[in-house]
């Protein structure tokens, strides 16, 4: 099944590249292009027995190693939050100041690779495919009971690491040109994972006596991103 989905991803790509049309801008398109993004996050298999939807920003940048933009070389790098939890505490002994204790469980995933395209008009379809990892992390911070939001204390409670392959589709369209064009992008990727360990809401436990008990969970991490970003062109020409 892995196999057939990075196929699947190969074969869009390359359908798009073959099928490219003459149609082209007056202005000579910009080679490098930089971009960031909005992303949904939605876990597949046991990962979303496990979790729910997740939120997220991501950032990217793409180089056209040809001057159509068939071929290029494309790296991402993303921040996913799936469960965020706040509990009011003291601080002190006897309780004469209080704090919130935020916990919070994250992704960070980064991969690099090619990217296949086909532009017709103000249209450009493509397909990309990547390698990278998947750093999952539950961290816990504390900040005061003045409401200001800035933590004064923080700590990585479970972290863990995986190599991790993605593969996407999307469509760019063009919403301005000139010398550095601004492109308006969607699109899906899927990311395989593999398993890994990871703590969702629920899975640190806090004892009377002041000790805390921590209870990892491993499974296939495997989901879906969906996104709405923006790009602009460097420089065209």
């Amino acid at each position: 099944m892995r196999t057939l989905t990075y196929a699947s991803f190969l074969g869009v790509a390359i359908a798009l590249a073959f099928s490219r049309t003459a149609a082209q801008e007056s202005t000579p398109a910009p080679r490098g292009y930089v971009g960031g993004e909005v992303l949904v996050a939605k876990p597949t298999g046991a990962f979303a027995e496990n979790v729910g939807t997740g939120f997220g920003l991501g950032f990217f940048g793409r180089y056209a190693l040809d001057e159509a933009g068939v071929l290029s070389l494309r790296g991402d790098l993303g921040f996913l939050q799936y469960g965020r939890e706040t509990i009011r505490i003291c601080i002190t002994l006897p309780c004469r100041v209080t704090g919130d204790l935020t916990t919070e469980n994250n992704i960070i995933f980064a991969g690099l690779g090619p990217e296949l395209g086909v532009v017709g008009g103000p249209v450009r379809m493509y397909g990309n495919f990547s390698a990278g990892f998947a750093y999952f992390a539950t961290t816990s911070s504390v900040d005061g009971a003045n409401d200001d939001g800035v933590p004064f204390a923080s700590s990585t409670n479970f972290d863990d690491a995986t190599f991790a392959w993605m593969g996407g589709v999307g469509v760019q369209i063009r919403v301005s040109s000139g010398r550095h064009p601004v492109d308006i992008d969607f699109g899906a990727r899927y990311h395989e994972n593999g398993e890994a360990e990871y703590l969702r809401k629920g899975d640190i436990q806090d004892l009377p006596d002041g000790s805390v008990v921590i209870r990892p969970r491993r499974s296939e991490t495997n989901l879906w991103t969906f996104r709405l970003g923006v790009s602009v062109g460097l420089r065209a020409g």
